[in-house]
């Protein structure tokens, strides 16, 4: 059995947004991505996969679709297959977000 910690997935790239990966199988994956103040996840789409993303730190704007709201600390969206989503931060503080996706699209 396979037994993580949240706090050991906190690596930032001041480049670009960092994905951090804790779980993934054939079937799903799940990852922390890191985003510095001004990253962002640019709006893209799954066709066949739905998304989930949990803020564990910080505060982001999150996009589905049409719609954008900020999102901050235990609140989450979906993003269901087939509609554009994407995060940014627009802070000046680190976001940190719990990301799930299924099927895995590898």
């Amino acid at each position: 059995m396979k037994v993580i910690s949240l706090a050991d997935y906190q690596q930032y790239s001041p480049e670009k947004m960092k994905k951090n990966n804790l779980f993934q199988t054939e079937r799903f994956f799940c990852d922390v991505y890191c985003l510095e103040a001004g990253q962002e996840q640019k709006g893209h789409i799954h066709g066949d996969q739905d998304k989930v993303y949990f803020v564990l730190e910080g505060t982001g704007t999150f996009h589905v679709g049409a719609e954008k709201h900020v999102l901050g600390v235990g609140q989450g969206t979906m993003a269901p297959a087939g509609e554009e989503h994407g995060v940014k931060n627009h802070t000046d503080r680190r976001l940190r977000v719990l990301v799930f996706v299924a099927p895995n699209p590898a």
